[in-house]
């Protein structure tokens, strides 16, 4: 294991089972979405890079930090209504309910796209 991966990994590590789990299943579906991501520590949590900054994952008490950009945040306005968002970054994926796997996956997805459009 790389020590970049091995920093995610110790990160998701100190969390209980539960919230494991779910940081586990975040970080599985970004490298499903693509499978080139560069991993990293960075800002204190798992923040991961393709074409520079691409998103990043935080465990909080009652939700999981997911934060991409404001595009992505517009772009998927409508799917996200039943989450907090913050119009700048931030999505509140509560511990409490199932991630939309789905939903983390269009998001991934248009990330990826939007900054490999950019670095072109």
């Amino acid at each position: 294991m790389k020590k970049n991966e091995q920093n995610v990994h110790t990160y998701i590590q100190s969390f209980p089972a539960h919230v494991q789990v779910k940081l586990q299943k975040l970080r599985e579906i970004i490298k499903q979405c693509d499978p080139d991501v560069e991993e990293k520590i960075a800002w204190g949590v798992p923040t991961f890079y393709d074409h520079g900054y691409l998103l990043q994952i935080a465990a909080y008490q009652t939700y999981i930090g997911f934060y991409t950009n404001p595009e992505a945040l517009q772009h998927f306005e409508k799917r996200l209504a039943p989450y907090k968002t913050n119009h700048k970054n931030t999505t509140h994926l509560p511990l409490d309910v199932d991630i939309d796997e789905t939903l983390i996956k269009d998001m991934v997805t248009y990330c990826v796209q939007m900054n490999r459009k950019k670095s072109k």
